[in-house]
């Protein structure tokens, strides 16, 4: 056995199958000795384990030695083979498959070349290396044009850049998903900052302040925009009839919890609205 086929029991079940999951995919192989179809299906996944030289896990489980944990993972016949990605069952068969309908589940489950870039996009991002996060956005895009996740990021990537119109191009018409909420959060936020741009500053000592902040963050000064924006909201709570704290929030989100920074703002933000 190698690192990449092994056999598996109830003891390293949680290690080896649903904690290496979040590394990389892991198909995990229901059999057992007096199983004839076992025996043709084991080998065929054997092979294309070897063949993907680390792509995914092959973990081998002999029910009659842990039916506790078949039990437990829904197995009431065998052979049964599970795909797991991120300690979650995503994809599953029961029975021998051809060759054929068994690399298209295994394909199914290894990441796919948009999703390898988004990868990238999300690790620059989060190193704040905000043109090299754009540009592996933009290559996702080039192969799924419309992928929510591909589009927010660089989104958000383009707003770091200061390119604030053009992010905007990116979150219209937002296909539906699990992002469509936080795209919409982002438009509203770089409507407001573009809508401040040019514009005399108002009477209102408030929104006088209000419209300087937003200008700081169209010039890229974002935690002096926070401070400003706070100070706000620590002389008035309902400013804007709530939409300033949806303003802080976002702008925390799009400079994202790995700056310390980030975090002591969140906290400021709790203390003052609590």
């Amino acid at each position: 056995m190698t690192e990449n086929i092994l056999d598996v029991n109830e003891l390293d079940f949680h290690y080896n199958v649903l904690e290496y999951s979040f590394q990389n995919p892991v198909v995990v192989d229901f059999w057992a000795n007096w199983c004839h179809p076992c025996k043709m299906l084991t080998p065929i996944l054997e092979k294309i384990a070897i063949e993907a030289d680390g792509a995914f896990r092959l973990a081998k489980i002999n029910v009659d030695h842990n039916s506790n944990l078949a039990i437990r993972m829904g197995v009431h016949s065998i052979p049964h083979v599970k795909g797991i990605k991120s300690g979650q069952v995503v994809n599953e068969f029961v029975g021998l498959q051809p060759e054929v309908k068994i690399r298209d589940f295994i394909q199914s489950l290894l990441p796919q070349p948009s999703e390898l870039w988004i990868e990238k996009g999300r690790h620059f991002y989060q190193e704040g290396i905000w043109e090299e996060a754009a540009e592996a956005y933009r290559q996702a895009l080039l192969i799924e044009h419309q992928n929510p996740t591909a589009r927010l990021g660089l989104a958000k990537s383009l707003c770091r850049l200061q390119q604030f119109e053009e992010a905007q191009s990116y979150l219209t018409d937002f296909p539906p998903s699990k992002e469509y909420s936080a795209a919409q959060r982002l438009q509203f936020l770089i409507n407001e900052i573009l809508s401040a741009q040019g514009l005399p500053f108002s009477d209102n000592e408030l929104e006088a302040a209000y419209q300087n902040s937003l200008r700081l963050i169209f010039k890229g000064n974002y935690f002096a925009a926070l401070d400003g924006l706070l100070d706000i909201l620590r002389m008035d709570k309902s400013f804007g009839q709530g939409k300033l704290k949806e303003i802080i929030v976002e702008i925390l989100d799009l400079l994202g919890d790995s700056d310390p920074e980030t975090r002591s703002y969140r906290q400021e933000l709790a203390s003052i609205l609590w």
